[in-house]
């Protein structure tokens, strides 16, 4: 008999926007879990796809259409979050591909505690995944799980936060009692919403059994401005961020990292570690004082120029 937790009702949601194959194979992996999953909510950001056939191939997937204007990350999962009933809510990414048939099942299992609000999933490379990107999913996504809460603080600083809606599940009744995700974020709406749920005496598991398969190969100019955008959300809640550096974080996956390529006989691989460290340093300053920049250099400096026409 499988535990209790199992027969909690799970809704899945997926902001879907211009979807390729690795949605459709996603989808059908959560058709095959081992814990049943009742709604698959797809908040679908219209783009001339039409998702009407594969909401009609399983009884279980409601399609809800936004407009591109209307989109944001925390506001628009928190929309789905909103009209679902179930018991735990699990937030996938379109692109994140479930590994075995017990990821539903594992990653639950920690919110057994009524005091665990978010379980988040491990993250393993793609076969086309960079060397120092397949290292940086190690640094961040460890063998080991844990749960964190105010206490790991001191010893983890910005990482007692860390969380990811690339596979995340959501204890409901928490999630309400916490006021949902941020709206009007640009980015790191799970990060908030951990950090929110720490200060408020809950914590977050990372739950390793739990596995997605999930990786970027981004350039360097993608690098710059996604730090650029995690540092402008960490700029807007001095109430969650002040006093706590990332700047640290940083700096030891960097070295742990130049190890690690020599050790693995790549120290030619170690040069390009430190460049793409120096150019994501530059975007993660430039967000952390984006209100010094002009619009028009924000606006050069960030991946959703969308977000800032919606808010300048």
């Amino acid at each position: 008999m499988k535990p209790e937790v199992n027969r909690r009702i799970v809704d899945v949601i997926i902001p879907v926007y211009k979807p390729e194959k690795d949605f459709y194979k996603l989808v059908e992996r959560l058709e095959k879990q081992t814990v049943p999953i009742r709604h698959i909510h797809i908040m679908h950001t219209v783009d001339g796809m039409d998702l009407s056939e594969l909401a009609g191939k399983y009884e279980n997937l409601l399609l809800t259409e936004i407009r591109p204007e209307k989109f944001d990350h925390g506001g628009t999962r928190d929309q789905a979050a909103r009209m679902s009933d179930a018991d735990i809510l699990v937030f996938f990414t379109q692109d994140a591909l479930p590994k075995g048939k017990d990821l539903i099942e594992n990653l639950i299992r920690p919110l057994e505690n009524d005091k665990t609000a978010v379980s988040f999933a491990r993250q393993l490379p793609r076969e086309d995944c960079a060397i120092i990107e397949r290292y940086v999913r190690k640094f961040n996504y460890p063998e080991k799980s844990r749960i964190k809460s105010e206490e790991d603080l001191e010893e983890l600083g910005i990482k007692t936060f860390f969380s990811s809606n690339v596979c995340a599940a959501y204890n409901r009744r928490i999630y309400l009692e916490v006021g949902g995700f941020e709206k009007q974020t640009i980015l790191n709406e799970d990060m908030l919403f951990a950090a929110r749920c720490i200060k408020q005496g809950y914590s977050v598991s990372y739950t390793a059994e739990a596995k997605v398969i999930h990786s970027h190969n981004y350039t360097h100019l993608q690098q710059f401005r996604r730090n650029f955008d995690v540092a402008v959300s960490q700029a807007q809640h001095p109430e969650i961020f002040c006093g706590i550096k990332s700047e640290k974080e940083g700096i030891r996956l960097v070295k742990s990292g130049a190890v690690y390529l020599l050790r693995t006989g790549r120290p030619f691989k170690v040069l390009s570690l430190f460049w793409g460290s120096a150019v994501k340093y530059a975007g993660f300053f430039m967000g952390k004082h984006y209100r010094s920049l002009p619009k028009r250099m924000i606006l050069c400096c960030t991946m959703f120029p969308a977000y800032w026409k919606r808010v300048m």
